[in-house]
């Protein structure tokens, strides 16, 4: 029974987490900088490539991209894809949430 409760447990934590995606063949500059490790000129970096070379074939192909190497692609691999939609948290949505979640502090309680 304890094992069962801790199964759902996990299971519910891990519901909560929000996994972003990013189409590296259709993502804007915003949902580019959304991923870890890449800025606004990193970002414009991949569109102009994307423009010039066509669309990604797979997400090892953004390693042609100068300022792309390993390490970053290690670090984004699991949030890119060349597919389907780019599903990511408005980063108004993560403040908002963020806001919501934070205990209230004692001052805040005695009003």
């Amino acid at each position: 029974m304890k094992n069962l409760l801790l199964a759902l447990a996990i299971c519910f934590a891990l519901s909560g987490v929000a996994l972003a995606v990013v189409n590296i063949n259709t993502a804007t500059k915003e949902e580019l900088t959304s991923l870890k490790g890449v800025g606004a000129k990193r970002a414009q970096d991949i569109i102009e490539y994307r423009k010039k070379n066509g669309d990604f074939k797979s997400v090892d192909d953004l390693q042609k991209v100068p300022g792309v190497g390993p390490s970053l692609m290690k670090q984004i691999r699991s949030e890119v894809t060349v597919t389907g939609k780019t599903s990511i948290e408005k980063p108004a949505q993560k403040a908002s949430k963020a806001k919501t979640a934070k205990p209230a502090t004692k001052a805040e309680q005695k009003k």
